[in-house]
């Protein structure tokens, strides 16, 4: 019985010690530079309650790994990652960057299943219900950027658009354009990426 109690009371102080909650234990091992923001996380979902989504519960963390990335958005896991870069600025600025990838994830969950476009007319009304209308797609801030060379290239076998990456497609990915068009957005392997040789119009 004392061996049963010891061990209970090890686990507690164990669990008092660590930040993440017990069930996200595994997932931050990916990256173990991630560092979770609560009141970030509160402060979102309050946002997300005034926009009338109340379904959708978001994790925020810090990722001191990104250099010239602002804020990443990744539905699967309901996260927000956002650059440690952005304290230096200003708090505002990380308001800012919170409801621009905030928004990422209510235009997706608004979706469904239907694919949409990153910054298309579903983003921008979830920029608008979370109180940054003009949104812009990209960031100015003054970071600096690190030029790495896109040595990956894609083109859409229906219109020839052409995608350039830095590290290969790990899964299949079709033109949102095409599949807009000829789909009602959802997607369809005819119009799936395929490797091409480096175009000469397009810039490392």
């Amino acid at each position: 019985m004392k061996y049963r109690q010891l061990l209970l009371d090890f686990g507690r102080s164990v669990m008092r010690r660590v930040k993440t909650p017990p069930e996200d234990l595994a997932r931050p091992r990916r990256n173990t530079r991630l560092r979770q923001d609560p009141l970030l996380e509160d402060f979102a979902n309050q946002l997300l309650k005034a926009a009338g989504c109340r379904r959708l519960a978001a994790r925020v963390f810090w990722n001191p790994a990104l250099r010239t990335t602002a804020g990443l958005a990744i539905w699967r896991d309901r996260m927000i990652i956002l650059n440690p870069k952005l304290l230096e600025i200003s708090s505002a600025e990380v308001q800012r960057t919170l409801r621009h990838e905030l928004a990422h994830l209510l235009a997706k969950h608004r979706s469904g299943r239907r694919r949409i476009d990153a910054h298309g007319p579903e983003w921008r009304d979830a920029c608008a219900a979370l109180g940054i209308p003009d949104e812009p797609r990209c960031h100015d801030l003054p970071f600096k950027r690190r030029r790495v060379a896109r040595r990956f290239f894609y083109a859409c076998p229906e219109c020839s658009s052409t995608l350039a990456r830095v590290q290969p497609l790990k899964k299949s990915a079709a033109c949102i354009k095409c599949c807009r068009k000829h789909n009602g957005g959802k997607y369809h392997p005819r119009y799936r990426f395929r490797p091409i040789d480096r175009p000469e119009t397009i810039a490392a």
